[in-house]
C-alpha cells in the first residue's frame, strides 16, 4: 500500500495494465513512486533515491486521471484508473490497485500533483509530457495557501434540505425508517411497495464492508440468510454490471415460492471513504425467469456505507422498495412489508459477522466473482429493460462492440505517458502468491462460466436505446452513450436559442425552468481556510435568463454565437450585459443538450475572481469551476447516485470553453467519464419524475477569494426527452 514519506507523495505496488500481442488485457505488478510531480516506475522496490527507474513521467496540468472502477483481469479483481493527456488522448497510462481505497489515494495524489501548476490564471502553453528527463527543470514550490485549498472535504451535504425519512421502529439494534411522501409529511401512510431503510453501526472499515457486500460467492452465506446463489450476468463497465440473485424460501412465509432478482448494480466511492451501492431491477432477454422461481421487482434499493470514529466503524444504511410479485388476495400489504423488513435485517447479521471476525476479515473473504455469460453474444443485440410497475414500461437497447484502436508504442524515447508501457515487460512480472484460492466461483447451476469479458480489450460503441415513459436505461457503456432517439418527437420549428425551454416560477409546469433558492446551497465562508466551515449562500452574482433543451445528430456547442440567440440579440443592441452559458452535453447517436443562460449587467472587472476565470486559460478554469447538484424530488436511488456534494467538474469531466465578445460558454462533456455516464443514464431513466436543482460557482482557494459566491442557480422541472427541440442542420 502506498505510504507518505518526506518528499514522497505516494509510493507502493500497482498493476500496469497492458495488451498482449493477441489483444487480451494482462497486468504486471510494478512499484511506483510519486515525488512532487514526477511519477516513476520500478520493477522492484527501490533501495535508494539514486536508483534509476525503468520509466518516469512528469505530471502537469495537462494530465487528467479517470476512475475506471473494477475489472477482473486474470481472475483477479483490480481497481483501475487511467492517466491521459488532455492535449493528446492517445497518450495514456492504465494502472490498477488491489483495493478501491488504495486506488482512490493514488487518484487524489495524482490530481493534486497535476493541480499544483494551476495556482493562478497566467497564460500557459500545454507542454508535452517528459519521460526520463531531468527533474530539476520541473521542481517548483507550493504556497501553503494552495496546499490548504486542496483539503479533502468530508462527505457532508452542500445542500440544506429536509429529510424525507421518518422513523417507525427499532429492531435487532437497527433503526427502521420509511420514506414519507410530500402529501404524507407525518409518515403515517403506507404505499403498496414502500421504501424502507434500516440503519446500523458496524465495527468494520467501509472498504471491508464494501468488499463483503459486493461478493456473490459462498462467503455471502455467512451473513446473508436470504441469499442462495448469484452471478454476474454482464459487466457493463467498471462501476456497473447486471447481476442475478436467487433467494432461499425458508425465510419467506409458508407456501410462498422462491424468488429471484435480476438487478443492475452500480457503485462508487466518495472522497471521504463512503461507498454507495445501488440496485434496480432490469429485464434481460438472455436471463429470463427460471422454472421454480418468481422474479421479484426491486424498484429501488442499495447501501450507503459511511466511515465513522476515524474509520474504525461504519454507519450502514440499507434501503429497499420491492414488489414481491404475489397475488393480492394471497397476502396482505402488511405481510409484504414484513418480508421487506426481514430482508433489511441482514444489516444486523452483517454487524454480528464483523463482530465475530474481530479484525480477521482480510483472510476470510474474497470479493472475486466470475462473469457468467448466460449465452450472451457481445456482438449481437441485447435487451436490458427496467422493471418499474408494468410490462408496458420497458425499452430495448441495442449494443454493438468492436475492438478499440490501439497505438503500438515504439521503444524509443517518445515523450508520452505510454512510454511507461514497456512492451518488453509482457513476460516479466514480480512474483506473488496465486490468487486462485481466494477467487470464488459464483456460477449458478445450469449456467456456463467463461473467462471474464473484460479480459478482452474491447470497447462498446455508441448504443441506440429507447425509453418508453419513465424507463431507466441500464446499458451504461465504456464508450457508448444513452440514446433517447426513439422517445423524441420531431419538431420542425427553428431554435430560438435561450428560449426553447419555458420558464415557470411557480414550478408547477412540466418541462420548465426556474431559478432555485440560493440559500439552499452551502459555500465556503470567509474563514474557511481556518475552520473549513461553509455558510449559506445569500444570493447569486448572475441572473438566469433562459434555458435550452435540444437534440441533434452532432454536438451543439458555442450556442452564444448563433444568430437569433438571446446573447446575439443583446450584442446587436449594444447592451452592457455579459452572459455565462453552461452547456451540458449527453452524447450518443442522438446528442442531447441542456444549456443554461446567465446574465450580469455589472462590469467583469468589479469581481477579480470572475474576471480571472473568464479571461484565464482552460487549466485555471478547470481547476476552479464547481457545481452543486441536488435532486429535490425523485427516487431514492437517483438522489443517492447524484448526491448533494460540490464537485470540481474539471477534475472528473472534459470541459471546453468558447469565449465571445459578451459571453463565455462552458461545455460539459458528460460522456468523458464512466462514473458520470452511469449517473446520467440513471437520471435519464427517471427524468419525467425528477426536479433537478443546480448551483454553479468558482472555487475560492485564497483568503482574498473568500467568501465564495454563486454564479447562478437553476431548477429544472420534470424534463421530458420527447419535448426536446430538434436542431436543424
Amino acid at each position: 500500500m502506498g505510504s507518505s514519506q518526506t518528499d514522497v507523495t505516494m509510493e507502493g505496488w500497482l498493476y500496469l495494465i497492458r495488451l498482449n500481442r493477441f489483444g487480451l488485457q494482462y497486468s504486471r505488478k510494478r512499484y511506483f513512486t510519486l515525488k512532487g510531480n514526477c511519477l516513476r516506475c520500478y520493477k522492484t522496490t527501490p533501495t535508494s533515491e539514486r536508483e534509476e527507474p525503468v520509466r518516469s513521467a512528469m505530471i502537469d496540468f495537462c494530465i487528467r486521471v479517470s476512475d475506471n472502477g473494477r475489472e477482473t483481469i486474470n481472475r483477479k479483481i483490480i481497481f483501475i484508473f487511467t492517466l491521459y493527456n488532455t492535449s493528446n488522448h492517445s497518450d495514456q497510462l492504465k494502472l490498477g490497485a488491489s483495493s478501491s481505497e488504495e486506488a482512490a489515494k493514488w487518484i487524489h495524489s495524482l490530481q493534486d500533483a497535476a493541480s499544483k501548476e494551476c495556482p493562478n490564471p497566467a497564460k500557459r502553453k500545454c507542454l508535452p509530457l517528459r519521460l526520463g528527463g531531468s527533474e530539476k527543470d520541473h521542481k517548483h514550490s507550493i504556497e501553503s495557501t494552495i496546499c490548504s485549498s486542496m483539503h479533502v472535504e468530508a462527505m457532508t451535504s452542500d445542500v440544506i434540505a429536509p429529510s424525507p425519512w421518518k422513523i417507525f421502529g427499532c429492531h435487532n439494534g437497527l433503526r427502521l425508517f420509511k420514506e414519507a411522501k410530500d402529501w404524507d409529511s407525518r409518515g403515517k401512510h403506507w404505499d403498496d411497495h414502500p421504501a424502507i431503510m434500516a440503519v446500523g453501526v458496524i465495527d468494520g472499515t467501509s472498504e471491508a464492508i464494501f468488499q463483503t457486500l459486493m461478493s456473490l460467492g459462498p462467503s455471502r452465506s455467512e451473513w446473508d440468510f436470504c441469499f442462495y446463489q448469484g452471478s454476474v450476468v454482464e459487466h457493463l463497465d467498471g462501476h456497473t454490471d447486471i447481476i442475478r440473485k436467487q433467494l432461499y424460501s425458508d425465510w419467506l412465509p409458508w407456501g410462498m415460492r422462491r424468488r429471484d432478482l435480476l438487478l443492475r448494480r452500480y457503485w462508487r466511492r466518495e472522497d471521504d471513504g463512503t461507498y454507495v451501492i445501488l440496485y434496480h431491477s432490469v429485464f434481460h432477454k438472455k436471463c429470463r425467469p427460471q422454472r421454480g422461481y418468481v422474479r421479484a421487482c426491486l424498484k429501488s434499493g442499495g447501501y450507503v456505507i459511511t466511515p465513522v470514529n476515524q474509520g474504525k466503524q461504519s454507519l450502514v444504511k440499507h434501503m429497499l422498495a420491492i414488489d414481491w410479485k404475489f397475488w393480492k388476495l394471497y397476502m396482505r400489504p402488511s405481510s409484504a412489508r414484513s418480508i421487506t423488513i426481514a430482508m433489511l435485517e441482514r444489516v444486523a447479521a452483517l454487524r454480528e459477522l464483523f463482530r465475530a471476525k474481530a479484525g480477521n476479515y482480510s483472510s476470510e473473504f474474497s470479493s472475486g466473482e466470475f462473469t457468467s455469460d448466460v449465452g450472451l453474444s457481445q456482438s449481437k443485440e441485447e435487451d436490458i429493460k427496467t422493471e418499474v410497475q408494468s410490462p408496458e414500461e420497458t425499452g430495448k437497447i441495442e449494443e454493438a462492440v468492436s475492438l478499440e484502436d490501439e497505438v503500438e508504442i515504439p521503444r524509443s524515447g517518445r515523450s508520452s505517458l505510454m512510454g511507461l508501457n514497456d512492451a518488453a515487460d509482457e513476460f516479466f512480472d514480480v512474483s506473488e502468491p496465486a490468487d486462485c484460492d481466494n477467487f470464488e466461483n459464483e456460477r449458478p447451476s445450469g449456467l456456463t462460466t467463461e473467462e471474464h469479458s473484460m479480459n478482452k480489450y474491447q470497447t462498446k460503441l455508441p448504443s441506440a436505446a429507447s425509453l418508453v415513459k419513465k424507463l431507466h436505461d441500464f446499458a451504461v457503456q465504456k464508450k457508448g452513450y444513452m440514446d433517447l432517439q426513439d422517445l423524441a418527437r420531431e419538431y420542425g420549428a427553428r431554435c430560438s436559442y435561450g428560449a426553447t425551454l419555458q420558464k415557470d416560477p411557480s414550478c408547477s409546469l412540466p418541462c420548465s425552468w426556474a431559478a432555485a433558492d440560493p440559500s439552499s446551497f452551502l459555500i465556503r465562508g470567509e474563514s474557511y481556510l481556518q475552520d473549513h466551515k461553509k455558510i449559506k449562500a445569500k444570493g447569486t452574482l448572475m441572473q438566469m435568463v433562459g434555458a435550452d433543451w435540444l437534440r441533434s445528430d452532432r454536438r451543439e456547442v458555442d450556442l452564444g454565437s448563433r444568430l437569433g440567440s438571446i446573447i446575439q440579440k443583446s450584442a446587436e443592441q449594444g447592451g452592457p450585459e455579459f452572459f455565462f452559458v453552461v452547456n451540458i452535453q449527453v452524447p450518443g447517436s442522438t446528442m442531447y443538450t441542456l444549456a443554461l443562460y446567465y446574465m450580469m449587467k455589472t462590469p467583469l472587472e468589479d469581481n477579480s475572481l470572475l474576471h480571472a476565470f473568464v479571461n484565464g486559460d482552460d487549466a485555471f478554469r478547470n481547476s476552479r469551476f464547481k457545481l452543486i447538484p441536488y435532486i429535490s424530488k425523485g427516487s431514492w436511488i437517483v438522489k443517492q447516485s447524484v448526491g448533494k456534494k460540490a464537485c470540481l467538474v474539471g477534475q472528473a469531466l472534459d470541459l471546453h470553453y468558447f469565449r465571445g465578445k459578451n459571453y463565455l460558454e462552458l461545455v460539459i462533456d458528460v460522456g468523458s467519464s464512466t462514473v458520470a455516464r452511469g449517473v446520467v443514464s440513471l437520471v435519464l431513466g427517471y427524468l419525467n419524475n425528477l426536479v433537478i436543482e443546480l448551483a454553479f460557482l468558482i472555487q475560492g482557494n485564497t483568503q482574498e477569494e473568500l467568501p465564495e459566491f454563486l454564479l447562478g442557480t437553476c431548477r429544472i422541472n420534470h424534463l421530458d426527452a420527447s419535448k426536446s427541440v430538434v436542431v436543424e442542420p
